[in-house]
């Protein structure tokens, strides 16, 4: 079969290639697919709900934002579930989705022009923690037993497996990475494929992230830090970003996949193209691995980064899909920022944080509030930030609280804040 493009590259001529969003996969909290997702986040509905999955008695959060995901009902077949970590499942699953909605038939292009990037913060850590259990007897044994391990045991322990079981199952032989920088890992897994369309290294990447970290080390090491909600006895209100009562996140698990194409292959292929992919940036703030400045100075530089490339003023920013993550330096630190920003316009863009209906699913949050973000131009519907009913003190923006809002919305900028210093910035434009 004859590829058709196989041979597209950037020239100092037409300078590089812009970027289309043509197909979404989502798999989140109370939601399995696209539709669903969205449907919760215009509904204002939460998901989080007691830990089900193992059992939390002695730990101090014992809430979290769970999917109920079947492989099988996904087209997984058995040893797909025994050999991949339930992040792998995620990753294949919304990939498969967001493929089929882009419509893209991928034997169409060179698959040494189909790239993946994929986002993770902790990997494989369920099939890690599970294996680790087995070999050593619950614990009881300091020289464990490698019989008792997975024949996928060294695929757990290595990231690299997420995109290479991806890569694998759709074909891709081109640029395959995964990126993980804390919870901003999703942000910049897609800002990473971008740049792979821009320069002309692939004219398709499937890109996202995804994250399965509800596990017995996960949690124990936010109650540690006091980082995580301990409102246990009202889970479904637990995650309130820009609260006055708001006392830590929520942790939740989740996968968001993106079908990025080159502009003009997907015009001409008459592609439906929720969004633009406009402009990316990042930043460190080299300041303390959990804490952050509270003037939001490396957040407002990546945002004014992104804003530059995709050529945005700031006043044509139509909401602000916001990290909010329910912390108490969190909340203030991103309110600051924006407002450094955005200037006067902070004042006037709404601005709303999804972690309040589906908890933080650590890297893979920022893929999921992308998709969000480009639903959010496709729809001209803005989300809520659930559960807000008393802004805390210095939280003074409109953050678009309990109901979702109708708005024209052709330019979304999505934010992220990680634990390690990273912040990153994100612009969507209506096609």
């Amino acid at each position: 079969m004859a590829y058709v493009g196989a041979q597209a590259k950037t020239t100092e001529a037409h300078g590089p290639r812009r970027v289309a969003i043509t197909g979404i996969g989502v798999l989140a909290p109370g939601a399995v697919g696209t539709g669903q997702f969205w449907d919760l986040l215009t509904a204002g509905r939460t998901a989080t709900r007691r830990i089900s999955s193992f059992d939390t008695g002695g730990y101090r959060s014992r809430i979290a934002g769970e999917i109920d995901f079947r492989p099988y009902d996904h087209g997984l077949s058995r040893r797909e579930e025994r050999a991949w970590d339930r992040v792998t499942q995620f990753a294949v699953t919304t990939a498969r989705e967001a493929l089929q909605d882009s419509g893209f038939d991928l034997r169409t292009v060179d698959p040494a022009r189909i790239g993946i990037s994929i986002g993770s913060a902790v990997g494989c850590t369920t099939g890690l923690e599970r294996e680790y259990s087995l070999v050593s007897d619950q614990g009881r044994e300091w020289l464990v037993d490698p019989a008792w391990a997975v024949a996928q045991l060294f695929d757990y322990l290595v990231p690299s497996s997420i995109a290479a079981e991806l890569a694998w199952t759709i074909g891709a032989e081109g640029p395959t990475s995964v990126v993980s920088t804390g919870c901003t890992s999703g942000l910049d897994a897609v800002g990473h494929g971008a740049d792979l369309i821009r320069e002309g290294a692939a004219d398709i990447v499937v890109t996202g992230a995804s994250e399965a970290p509800i596990s017995p080390i996960t949690v124990a090491c936010f109650d540690a830090i006091k980082a995580t909600s301990p409102n246990n006895d009202d889970p479904e209100h637990a995650s309130r970003p820009f609260d006055r009562d708001r006392d830590g996140f929520v942790l939740g698990e989740g996968s968001a996949t993106l079908i990025l194409e080159d502009w003009d292959r997907a015009r001409a292929r008459g592609a439906h193209i929720y969004a633009e992919f406009a402009g990316f940036a990042t930043r460190g703030n080299a300041f303390h691995m959990t804490g952050l400045r509270p003037d939001g100075v490396e957040m407002a530089e990546a945002i004014g980064a992104a804003l530059n490339q995709a050529r945005v003023n700031p006043t044509a920013v139509d909401y602000v899909n916001a990290h909010g993550s329910g912390t108490k330096q969190n909340d203030l630190h991103e309110t600051a920022a924006v407002k450094r920003a955005l200037a006067d316009h902070a004042r006037r863009v709404p601005m709303s944080s999804i972690k309040s209906m589906i908890g933080h699913s650590l890297g893979a949050v920022g893929s999921l509030e992308l998709a969000a973000s480009a639903l959010a131009i496709d729809t001209d519907v803005i989300p809520p930030t659930a559960n807000l009913h008393n802004p805390g003190p210095g939280c003074d923006l409109d953050y678009v609280p309990l109901t979702a809002r109708g708005q024209r919305t052709d330019t979304v900028l999505s934010v992220g804040s990680g634990f390690g210093g990273f912040q990153s910035a994100a612009v969507l434009v209506a096609p």
